[in-house]
């Protein structure tokens, strides 16, 4: 009992401490007159969508080098491109992490928490998320610009932290530690093992499961609007820091704090908000479920293998189905001839 008050003070002293002045206030996660400011101030704009979505209409000022998990990824592994192909990547578009920084995309994008992380791994400490984005941007009022802004091209000599990113080995190394605590911002069902997303599903020994939807006010957004129940993304805010508070009270804050997803993305926006609730030790496994589950001798929970012959199964019902359909559509075309 002892121990859990101890556990329980610390966590909010901490807390206090985030929250002290203006209780919205989320470092590293910025709203739209905090985005107005930097403006003032020449701070990098990332608009990290899709060129296309770009140039449909961004804040004015802001830069893009298209979509940022594409440019900064492998497509086949998802995991980071070469330090040096990522280095040449910014160089050319004039962004040195070094600067104050301030990415956006759609409202709640983890795209956009991604670019965060890396940017940090990367050496950047004034980088920050603007969760509102585009979305936020035009409901204030605020004009878009159709007119693609670039910057200067800088030289860069990029040294990568080595205490932000971790491998599949340094997590494996810290399966059951007491001194260390995994969080699986992935979905339930990904967690219990019933989706599976590699060789294997499952979960990491001992990880807690918080999805990183649940950072939001409410989690159903996404599916209320691909049913018309809601008219907007507002549901996709973040909650009340006293309510993400509450969401992660089940965490020790002086722990190392490993976070992880599929592959790296979803787990850079629970890191972001476990920062801004002052956890100072907060790890991303970059390769995630997609590395680990891969690893056939690491230690895992609720194990679950792929089933090849189900797909086989379902890819030999969806031939017939198509089959059939060509039938039926070519008998159609005859009886109209006739």
């Amino acid at each position: 009992m002892i121990s859990n008050l101890v556990h329980s003070i610390a966590f909010a002293a901490v807390l206090l401490t985030v929250s002290a002045g203006a209780a919205a206030k989320q470092p590293g996660i910025v709203g739209t007159s905090e985005v107005e400011q930097a403006l003032e101030r020449g701070a990098i704009i990332w608009d990290v969508r899709a060129e296309e979505d770009y140039r449909r209409g961004h804040i004015p000022g802001a830069i893009n080098i298209d979509d940022i998990l594409a440019q900064f990824r492998e497509p086949k592994s998802e995991d980071y491109l070469p330090v040096s192909q990522l280095e040449r990547l910014l160089a050319e578009n004039g962004i040195d992490p070094r600067r104050e920084i301030i990415l956006y995309g759609p409202k709640a994008a983890v795209s956009a928490y991604f670019g965060m992380i890396t940017l940090q791994w990367l050496g950047g400490t004034n980088v920050s998320v603007y969760h509102g984005g585009l979305d936020d941007w035009k409901a204030a009022g605020k004009s878009l610009s159709t007119e693609a802004a670039k910057l200067e091209t800088v030289s860069l000599s990029l040294n990568p932290r080595d205490d932000l990113l971790f491998s599949t080995a340094q997590v494996v190394q810290r399966v059951g530690r007491p001194d260390v605590q995994i969080v699986d911002a992935r979905t339930s069902r990904e967690f219990s093992g019933d989706d599976i997303r590699a060789l294997r599903g499952g979960h990491i020994p001992g990880a807690i499961n918080i999805p990183y939807e649940t950072n939001w006010v409410d989690p159903e957004t996404p599916r209320k609007l691909a049913r018309k129940q809601v008219a907007n993304k507002d549901g996709m805010n973040l909650k009340p820091i006293e309510q993400l508070k509450d969401l992660y009270a089940g965490l020790d804050p002086e722990k190392e704090t490993i976070v992880y997803c599929q592959s790296g993305v979803r787990a850079s926006n629970t890191a972001a908000v476990l920062q801004s609730l002052g956890f100072a030790n907060v790890k991303v496994y970059d390769s995630s479920w997609l590395g680990y589950g891969n690893t056939l001798d690491a230690p895992a929970e609720s194990v679950s293998y792929f089933n090849v012959a189900r797909v086989n199964n379902l890819l030999n019902a969806l031939q017939s189905r198509i089959e059939d359909l060509e039938s039926q559509i070519s008998e159609l075309k005859t009886s109209h001839k006739k």
